[in-house]
């Protein structure tokens, strides 16, 4: 039967009848980056967060495949048959590799957490969006995040109807004067703040980093309000310098005040899309008993995604027990070449804008992690990323995609994970280009 033109109109669904944040900027801020990185394939990614491809080789998937099979033989007893069911069909909620992240997580951060307070995800992304469901209870519960921040975090916010109050950073990593401040505002409104949200280490899209002291007075502020901590550390083990990690806020909770958000995307590999968090808090039920905050996340998970691929777990389970359970080990190579890369955007950075020149251009310094986040004299939006893009073969991210409403308008993020040396020579080269071109000055020589 044909239908018509009309008729196919009549039955369109209309946006205001759909779910509020799908009109959201922070829903739309992933696609449009990625939009723009798949139209100008050739530009310099100076913009991607991703991890290095210098080190993935096909070769080695089947081998972590066949450590894991070996290692539920092995090690868990595990018949053909339970490996094979294991692999194959849909497997438990919470996981099936949350014994060897505990193993990583008591190696490389100092954490001991029972395995079964631990629930692997679809990704990171999936674990925030847990966590917030289920604080969320009516519409007083508010979460509070870092500005900028992750703007993941803000979706899933939106997604789980939470409203989203912004804590500035400034040079320590989070103005804890601010916080209290939100904190107090919100109760003061009737509002009832559930969680902090942050990224201690190395944060997307700053690069900055929370101090010792910093941690300690977070935690004890925590403690005072009656507040849980989000610690998200996708970056921790990329220090630019050996020996300058800190410990995770985790790692210094003694009163599980710490909710802690995993990813193995960028220390074992994106494409399994494996995340976790580490719910290890007590909750009361009404009968008078106790679960753990973990299992009531696996209840939303098992109507979310009902689980996590086995076989991608597996696969990264493999890789894991490839390097005793430490992904420091595993990412000496990743962790060197960051830093190299770092260093090399940094100097060619100062190369090209001296100190005490007029070109108004200037930088932060990460300790390690991915980005850099440059200050300059106009206005760095999506259409200064699109001219830049298309008329000099260079792409950044414009930082006012990482407010959660004005911020960052002459400012913009760059990426050293995904690029060579000779990429971040060149991607420097045309960045130079773009800033003489939109300020009207003349490039400086490189």
């Amino acid at each position: 039967m044909n239908t018509s033109g009309a008729e196919l109109l009549a039955a369109d669904l209309s946006a205001d009848r759909l779910h509020a944040a799908l009109r959201d900027p922070a829903l739309a801020s992933m696609n449009f980056l990625n939009e723009v990185a798949g139209r100008f394939p050739q530009a310099v990614p100076l913009a991607a967060g991703r991890p290095s491809e210098e080190f993935f080789d096909v070769d080695d998937l089947p081998r972590y495949l066949r450590i894991f099979c070996d290692h539920l033989a092995a090690e868990q007893g595990a018949s053909a048959e339970i490996v094979r069911r294991t692999l194959f069909q849909y497997g438990r909620t919470k996981g099936i590799i949350h014994e060897l992240i505990a193993r990583h997580l008591a190696r490389d951060e100092g954490v001991g957490v029972d395995p079964e307070s631990i629930v692997v995800t679809v990704g990171c992304q999936e674990a925030m969006f847990l966590v917030l469901r289920a604080l969320r209870t009516d519409e007083h519960d508010v979460v509070l995040s870092v500005s900028p921040g992750y703007v993941g975090l803000a979706g899933a916010a939106r997604l789980a109807d939470m409203p989203l109050r912004p804590v500035r950073e400034n040079e320590d990593g989070v103005d804890l004067g601010h916080l209290v401040e939100q904190i107090e505002r919100a109760r003061a409104a009737g509002q009832r703040p559930r969680a902090f949200y942050l990224v201690p280490d190395f944060a997307n899209p700053s690069g900055a980093s929370l101090g010792l002291d910093a941690r300690q007075k977070l935690l004890a502020i925590a403690a005072e309000h009656d507040l849980l901590l989000l610690e998200d550390n996708p970056y921790g083990l990329f220090p630019a310098e050996d020996g300058r990690r800190l410990p995770t806020l985790k790692a210094l909770d003694t009163s599980r005040r710490v909710v802690y958000l995993g990813s193995l995307a960028k220390t074992c590999f994106p494409g399994a899309r494996i995340g976790f968090v580490v719910a290890d808090q007590r909750v009361a039920g009404t009968d008078g008993g106790s679960t753990l905050f973990a299992d009531e996340l696996a209840k939303i998970k098992s109507m979310l995604t009902v689980n996590t691929s086995p076989l991608a777990q597996a696969v990264a389970g493999g890789k894991l027990l490839e390097h005793d359970c430490s992904l420091v080990t595993a990412n000496a190579r990743e962790k060197q070449l960051y830093a190299r890369n770092l260093r090399l955007l940094l100097e060619g950075l100062h190369r090209r804008f001296p100190p005490g020149g007029d070109h108004r251009v200037s930088w932060n310094t990460p300790d390690g992690g991915f980005f850099v986040v440059v200050t300059v004299p106009f206005t760095a939006d999506d259409a200064a990323l699109e001219y830049g893009a298309r008329t000099y073969g260079v792409l950044w991210t414009p930082m006012s995609h990482f407010y959660d409403g004005r911020g960052g308008e002459n400012q913009l993020r760059l990426s050293v994970s995904a690029v060579s040396p000779d990429e971040i020579e060149a991607g420097l080269d045309r960045l130079a280009m773009l800033i003489a071109d939109l300020t009207g000055g003349t490039r400086a020589t490189p």
